[in-house]
Parts: C-alpha cells; structure tokens; sequence
C-alpha cells in the first residue's frame, strides 16, 4: 500500500533501515515535529520503542543501553532545545566510545532563520563530538532520494558502531503534515519497489573489520614483551561491547604478566580471575614515590613493559605511577586515538585488543617472566584485601572509638558482596566509581561493573543506569551519591514507564563528599557553601513519588556509636545492613531505594586511615597517623 504522503513514506523508510540494520529499540521523547519518525517507529512490530519524557534522560537511558548491549539504541525528538538536551550525553558517548544515533526533527529550511517558532539552527549541533552527521534532505517521493535515504541510515549506524565507535546525529526536516493524513498526489504509484519498501535485508550490506598490526609489526611487539622480565597489563575501562577475558587470560598465562584490571574493565569480576592473575587493589598501595630508586619504593622494582588496554584507568595512582616508572608502554587503541593523558606511552597500537592479545599469546607463548614479580603482586592485593576487611589489628586501622569506623567504601563492598550472579552494577562516578575501584577487589562472580567515564560526570546516570537495565535480564544495581540522584531523579521514571527493575543505592552525605579530597578544604570559607554545598534532602518522598521500596540505613558516627565496642565492630554492624537491605531487595519483586546516611569528613578521615595500614603492611612504612 502506499504511504500516504511523503513525510510518512520517508519515515517509514528510515525506520525500516534501522531495523535492517539490526537496531531493535529507539528511544523516542513527545513532540509535534518528529511525529512521522515516532509514528513510523510506533508501527514497526520488530521494533521496542521506549517512551521518555525528557531529552536529556532520554538520551542517557539509550546510552546505558548501548553500554550494556554494544549496540546502538536510536533517539528520536522534536525540534528545538529537545535536540540540546542530547548534548551531553552525546559528549560521554563521544569520549567513552559508546555507540549512539540522534535522529533530531527540525523545521523545513525555509524557516530557518526567520524568527520561526521552535526553530534553532540545529546544523552540526554537537560540533566535533560526532562521527558522522548529515542535515538530511527534505521528504521526496524520489527514487533516488530514497535510495539515499536508506544508504545514508546504513552508513550511520555503521560510523555508530565502527573501530571508532561513538554518536553520528541525522536531523531530518519535515514540512507539514506530520501526522499520516493522506494527500492526493503526494507520493506516485509507480515508484520502483526497493526505493519504497527496501530489500530482503539492509540496503546497504556494512562488512565491519578490526585493525590489526601486520605480521612483522606483530612479532617484534611480541618480541619486546617476550624479553621483558617484568612486565604488566593494565586494563582500563573497556569500550562496549568490551574486551574478550580469554584472550587476555591466555596473554597473561603466555608473559607471566599480572593484569591490572580497572573495574569498569570487564575484566575485574567474573569466573576467568580463578585462573588469571588479576589485580583489583593496587589503587591502594601505589604510587609514583614507589617507581625508580628514590623514596619508600626502592624494593619494589619498576616493569620494563607494559601492555595497556581500554581508556584510562580510573586509579590516579596507577596513573601516576605508571608515568615515572620508565617502562616501555604499549598504548593499544583500535581507532588510533591517544588515551593516556600523563604522555608516558612510548608507542601506540593500532589494534582490536582482544584479537590483539588472543595473537600475541600465540606468539609469546613460554615468555620469560618473572614469576617474584607476579608473586609481589599477589601478596600486596592480599595484605590490601586484609586491611580493607579489617582482618588483624582492628583498633589501630580502623581509628578511636569516636568513629564510626563505617566509610563509603564499605558500601560498595557490601553491595558488591550481596550482588545475585550475574549481575550488573552501576556506579556515579565522584567517589563511588573511585570507592569501587580501591575497595572492591576481584571475585569470581559474573559481575558486569559499568559507569559513565567519559567525560566523568554526575549527570544522566540514573537514566544510564536503567538503560543498561533495559538491555540485559541480569539484576541491576545503581550505587550513586545524593547530587547524583537530585541531578537525575526524573530519570526515575524509567522504571515505570521502561518497565525496568533496579535496585537504587544512594550514599548520602549532603552534599559534594569528594571534596573532601582536594586542598579546597581547608579554605572555609568558601568550602562548604560553594563546595560541599549541603542541602538537607531526604529521598523517601521520591521512593513515594516512583513507587520504590525504600530502606533507609544511618551509617554516621553519631547514630552508630552504641553498636560495637570498637569502630572495626561498627563498620562490621552497618556493612551487613546494607547487604542484608541489597539481598532483600534483590529476592524482593519491583524496584528499591535504599539509603545510606553517611558522613562525608568521617569517611575521607577512615578511608586515609586504611591508606596509611596499607601503606604500613605492603612496604613497611607509612603510619596510622
């Protein structure tokens, strides 16, 4: 049959050529002039269309997803700011390389520039943040036209999900009418078939491909890391669809390098760590005063290579340290980008890493690494784990007894430690992501940690979060900070709307607990009104709001002082409330908020406690002072 105007036609043709591209969901916001894309969307019945009210959690939620899935989840919205709420997410997806398409209306050209209603100039909106863009033609009843039409959808969602996978935006003009009201003579009956309806499949076949060294390329890398006595493999957060645990397992096992695995790595968690030397918590007992001769680390000798792959590390620590140690750095990239932002990389490695790594085993295979500097690893993370735990002398880690012993990190512990199996975990980023990272070592638990690295901030991640939530059956826990939750609390709304399950933690410390960290805290003031800006919030009424569950556990000193006689036994108390709250939240049907009062000074105070037990027990130094 044939459409009945050409607005509807051409929607239905660009709609049609996502779905043959293998894209089962968009994400659509209301508004008037992107009805032929909503609509076309709308009737497509392979096609899941979730409905977001606000732009901005809109584009977050298709975000989450495509993080999740490592496929892009389309957006469709009006013209206008609608289309200026994506903006930051596009950044994070153009910094983490996360696939995403903004199919953004406008009004025709003609009312450009005219003091028309609703109209912006929306032409190459996100600047250089995207991959591809393309200010599509008006609607024509064209053969050609159509033909391009369908080319140019096929090449975005390629440009999406390519080596330099990240966001493409299409904005598409529609004149009057908008809704399907028939016009006579607006769209020809004999317009050839495949320009109206596609073919069996996408019009445009896209073959991807991974770069890869070539073979002599190969070998001498292979070559370096087979000479190198000790040397390491530091894994950042990976880009979706992630990096494969097999090929990196087989690379360590052929080197004898231990892994450095960042959280958000994939890598971390999950069963290959039974059989890999994964790292977890060596942001707690590095530094850069440990690399070369000078200061506490002159036992600890530095590596002289060093195969990174991801972006860059969460741990500043390692980041730190990795720069003075002097080592030849192996910075693999599959787009060829520059990701280390201490300029300590000596070479850069245009490569898909675990095609990479998976080749490389093959070719090191019997490397000769020694196995003390593995072994020194082992031992650090396990005095690490120890002290984190507050296994041996409790009193002089955990500080006097007017503590309440109980920090932030303890949190994600717990939380970690309740997860069900498989699982995924979302975290803020501000200190729960830097918690997660110092804190939560490796486990065998299938454990898909993520968060928004790319451009780091507070912003959109509850809507990320549910839309990671939306793209996978494994239980979903959010960990985030009280500014994040007001930040993104309509995104909420997902969960009703989306139909996604969560389980929402939020560590409330009124206000900016990490800046607690910076030297800005001892200026007050201005530090507690323009920093740590306390606001006094409660969040039960936004349980009522989205229909949570809602627990709330009080973790400050002052509330916990009677339930231990030491602050170890009161971390203790209050850690296993918050996993016995994830557990029955977990076994529970619908969605949960659980919240953790804590107290930010308190917390930072512990946390640099630990630091200095660690310090103490891994190189024989430091002090509990």
């Amino acid at each position: 049959m044939t459409a009945p105007n050409r607005n509807v036609l051409w929607a239905n043709a660009l709609v049609d050529e996502l779905v043959a591209a293998d894209v089962d969901a968009v994400v659509a916001s209301p508004g008037s002039r992107s009805t032929p894309l909503t609509v076309a969307a709308a009737g497509h019945d392979e096609l899941r269309v979730f409905s977001q009210l606000d732009e901005r959690s809109a584009a977050y939620f298709a975000l989450g997803r495509a993080r999740r899935t490592g496929r892009v989840t389309p957006l469709i919205c009006t013209s206008g700011t609608a289309a200026a709420n994506y903006h930051p997410a596009v950044m994070e997806a153009s910094n983490a390389r996360v696939p995403l398409l903004a199919l953004t209306a406008d009004r025709p050209p003609e009312l450009r520039d005219s003091g028309a209603n609703q109209t912006a100039d929306q032409e190459k909106l996100y600047g250089d943040a995207v991959r591809y863009y393309k200010d599509l033609p008006e609607p024509a009843a064209e053969d050609r036209a159509l033909r391009s039409l369908r080319t140019t959808v096929a090449r975005a969602v390629a440009a999406a999900e390519g080596a330099d996978q990240g966001p493409v935006h299409l904005n598409v003009p529609f004149a009057k009418p908008l809704e399907p009201t028939p016009v006579p003579g607006d769209v020809p009956d004999d317009l050839p078939e495949a320009a109206e309806r596609g073919c069996d499949g996408p019009y445009v076949d896209v073959t991807p491909g991974a770069p890869e060294p070539g073979d002599d390329d190969l070998r001498a890398l292979g070559t370096d890391l087979a000479d190198a006595d000790r040397g390491l493999i530091v894994a950042g957060p990976a880009d979706p669809p992630g990096i494969d645990p097999e090929s990196v397992t087989a690379l360590a096992h052929a080197t004898g390098f231990p892994v450095l695995a960042d959280p958000l790595s994939g890598l971390r968690y999950g069963g290959h760590s039974r059989v890999a030397p994964v790292i977890g918590e060596y942001d707690a007992y590095l530094s850069a005063d440990l690399a070369g001769d000078d200061g506490v680390g002159s036992e600890w000798a530095d590596p002289d290579a060093v195969l990174r792959l991801g972006a860059s590390p969460t741990s500043k620590r390692l980041r730190k340290y990795l720069a003075e140690t002097g080592a030849d750095q192996y910075q693999v990239d599959p787009a060829g980008r520059w990701r280390e932002a201490e300029f300590a990389a000596t070479d850069l490695v245009v490569a898909e890493p675990s095609r990479l790594c998976a080749r490389l085993s093959r070719l090191v295979a019997g490397g000769s690494g020694d196995p003390d500097w593995r072994s020194q690893w082992e031992a650090a993370d396990r005095a690490a784990e120890a002290v984190h735990a507050r296994e041996g002398d409790a009193e002089s880690i955990s500080g006097d007894e007017t503590e309440s012993g109980f920090h932030e990190g303890d949190a994600l512990r717990a939380v970690a430690g309740a997860l069900p199996d498989p699982a995924t975990l979302f975290v803020s980023n501000s200190m729960p992501v830097r918690d997660l990272d110092r804190f939560v070592g490796p486990t065998t638990a299938n454990v898909t940690a993520l968060g928004n690295r790319g451009v780091s901030g507070i912003d959109g991640i509850v809507s990320s979060a549910l839309g990671a939530g939306a793209g996978t059956t494994d239980d979903l826990t959010l960990v985030l900070g009280d500014l994040a939750l007001y930040h993104d609390a309509n995104g909420l709304l997902a969960i009703d709307r989306c139909d996604v399950d969560a389980t929402v933690v939020v560590l409330n410390n009124d206000g900016g607990g990490i800046f607690h960290q910076l030297p800005i805290e001892a200026f007050e003031p201005p530090f507690t009104e323009s920093f740590k800006t306390p606001h006094g919030l409660e969040f039960e009424p936004l349980s009522e709001l989205h229909g949570l569950e809602y627990a709330r556990i009080d973790a400050r000193p002052e509330s916990v002082a009677d339930r231990g006689e030491d602050p170890a036994e009161r971390a203790a108390a209050v850690a296993d409330d918050v996993a016995a709250a994830v557990s029955r939240a977990h076994e529970a049907a619908g969605s949960h908020l659980i919240e953790v009062e804590t107290d930010a000074e308190s917390s930072h105070r512990t946390r640099e406690r630990l630091a200095a037990a660690v310090e103490r027990v891994v190189h024989g130094g430091g002090s509990d002072e």
